[in-house]
């Protein structure tokens, strides 16, 4: 603050919930991160988890410092990681399968301080879901199915935009969905996305390489490959979502090819998508 004449400032890539500045000062970067647009997320929360997941050698931004600016805009402080991951291959996606899996596999006991928030699971991850009464009878049927197991530390949106790159060390940022969750969910999600925006050959690439490392059953994969693929087409249907030429082609895809998803009216399903 008092070489602010020294400063560089340079506009990064923005998210749907903040305006994002790249700070650089001589040789060292950091990243400001400012909510000013519809989300108000608890960024002392954010600071502190960050804080705790670092200093246990997780893969996430240093945190520095939080609060808000002149604008009664909440602000974020932490290092510069690097750029997000655009170009993927089977080995990098397994790399980032694993970065997944280490964060899955952090003890929540050494984390009691933070103070991890448990959700409702369909009220955070699907919460105008009941506009939909299609979508919502399908995930009800689904959740009955099984026993949801919120009890371990999840990113909640996991997908190369959030994974920073810079001289092959990996970053994982935007924690606003930190939380205890169950970590199938959470590695379906990941894998939806990366099916439908990456390709279907290095989704199965991230996806071999997770089940190797964490385990889970072939059912609940299915599982919760079909629950995640509702939250996508819910997102669609209020527009939430990028669309490409072939984006439709791979949801309908991934719903033939899953054993829960293809019971569905695929008509209908793809009409409103």
């Amino acid at each position: 603050m008092q070489q602010e004449d020294n400063l560089a400032i340079s506009t990064m890539d923005q998210g749907f919930e903040a305006e994002v500045v790249k700070i650089t000062l001589e040789q060292t970067s950091y990243v400001l991160k400012i909510w000013n647009k519809d989300s108000r997320p608890d960024v002392s929360f954010q600071f502190h988890l960050l804080n705790a997941l670092f200093d246990r050698g997780l893969s996430v931004s240093k945190p520095i410092g939080w609060g808000m600016n002149a604008n009664g805009e909440k602000v974020l402080f932490t290092s510069f990681d690097g750029a997000a991951v655009k170009k993927v291959n089977k080995k990098k996606m397994s790399d980032l399968a694993l970065l997944l899996a280490s964060i899955h596999q952090t003890p929540v006991e050494e984390l009691l301080h933070v103070q991890l928030p448990k959700y409702d699971f369909i009220d955070y991850f699907y919460s105008a879901i009941k506009e939909h009464p299609d979508l919502l009878l399908a995930l009800t049927h689904f959740l009955s199915m099984t026993e949801m197991n919120q009890e371990q530390l999840i990113h909640g949106d996991f997908h190369l935009a959030n994974i920073l790159e810079n001289n092959g060390k990996y970053t994982v940022i935007d924690w606003t969905n930190g939380q205890l969750g169950d970590i199938r969910y959470d590695f379906a999600w990941s894998f939806v996305l990366k099916s439908i925006y990456v390709s279907e050959q290095n989704a199965s690439a991230f996806r071999t390489a997770y089940l190797k490392t964490n385990p889970i059953s072939q059912n609940d994969v299915q599982l919760f490959e079909a629950i995640a693929c509702l939250r996508w087409i819910l997102y669609s249907r209020h527009e939430k979502v990028p669309k490409g030429t072939n984006t439709l082609d791979t949801i309908m895809s991934l719903i033939t090819n899953n054993p829960y998803l293809k019971e569905l009216d695929l008509y209908d399903f793809s009409k409103k998508i």
